[in-house]
């Protein structure tokens, strides 16, 4: 079984169609990033698959059940950080994450979840005081804390600076190792690439490409450039056969060759080529 089945998932707001006939297959274990510019129906479509929205038509399965029938078992084993959180200003850092960890059987030591998101120095202030990126680094506590089979990530790292990004990287990576399935939303392309196993692409309610980041919409396949150094200037071929001119180039230098590149179009070239071909 997957985690997560979707077969011609459908979502409309009165007059506009948000969710076009998404189809996705997402297996256990894997971190699944979806991405798209803005009202492209990512959020929709992540909570729909989290219990949160009711869908307008297409079979969903997340963990092995229907999200908007699923009982209380299920949302234990789901963890959730969606864009839009609400919090208890009042409280603090720690009474926050003590209080979510009371609703799971196997929780997370709440001391141990506030060390994992970097918020230890912060444990005994209000959360009206955090600042924004503090906020969503509390979002993601919550969304932790109950030892989740499966995360729904949406923009999780907004707001963040880019240190406390990379720790979050870390931080995911970390849940994977033990086997925690998940689902990712980002307008970040090089947290995709640096995170996740498969990425999807939709754009206008649609899924335009799906893969992995090194080959989607063809990206391994598509012309590299070589370029080097030929002791006077830079020099650059485009080529279908870049492992056949880097050989030549070897062997005309008759060793290695210097400042040798070899590139192709990265996931952001390929990534607004996509999205502007669906506009």
């Amino acid at each position: 079984m997957t985690a997560i089945s979707v077969r011609a998932l459908r979502k409309r707001y009165r007059d506009v169609e948000a969710v076009k006939g998404v189809n996705l297959e997402i297996e256990y274990g894997e971190v699944f990033a979806i991405l798209g510019p803005n009202g492209a129906g990512k959020t929709t479509t992540v909570e729909i698959l989290a219990g949160h929205r009711h869908r307008d038509g297409g079979e969903v399965s997340v963990l092995g059940a229907d999200p908007w029938q699923a009982g209380s078992q299920w949302r234990r084993e789901v963890g959730i950080v969606l864009q839009d959180a609400a919090d208890a200003g009042e409280l603090t850092v720690a009474e926050t994450v003590g209080h979510f960890a009371r609703y799971y059987p196997d929780a997370r030591h709440p001391r141990d979840v506030i060390a994992m998101v970097g918020l230890t120095e912060h444990a005994r202030r209000r959360v009206r005081r955090l600042s924004g990126g503090q906020r969503r680094r509390l979002d993601v506590a919550v969304g932790v804390v109950g030892r989740p089979r499966l995360l729904f990530l949406d923009e999780p790292t907004t707001g963040l600076d880019p240190q406390a990004r990379l720790k979050f990287w870390d931080l995911i990576r970390s849940l994977t190792a033990d086997g925690t399935t998940i689902l990712l939303t980002t307008h970040y392309l090089e947290e995709a690439e640096a995170l996740a196993d498969r990425v999807a692409i939709i754009t206008a309610g649609r899924v335009v490409a799906e893969g992995t980041p090194a080959t989607i919409g063809g990206r391994d396949r598509q012309v590299a450039t070589v370029s080097w150094f030929d002791g006077t200037t830079t020099q650059q071929v485009r080529t279908d056969d870049p492992a056949r001119v880097v050989g030549e180039l070897v062997s005309t230098l008759g060793g290695p060759v210097p400042a040798l590149t070899v590139s192709r179009p990265s996931l952001d070239d390929v990534y607004f080529e996509l999205i502007g071909a669906q506009s």
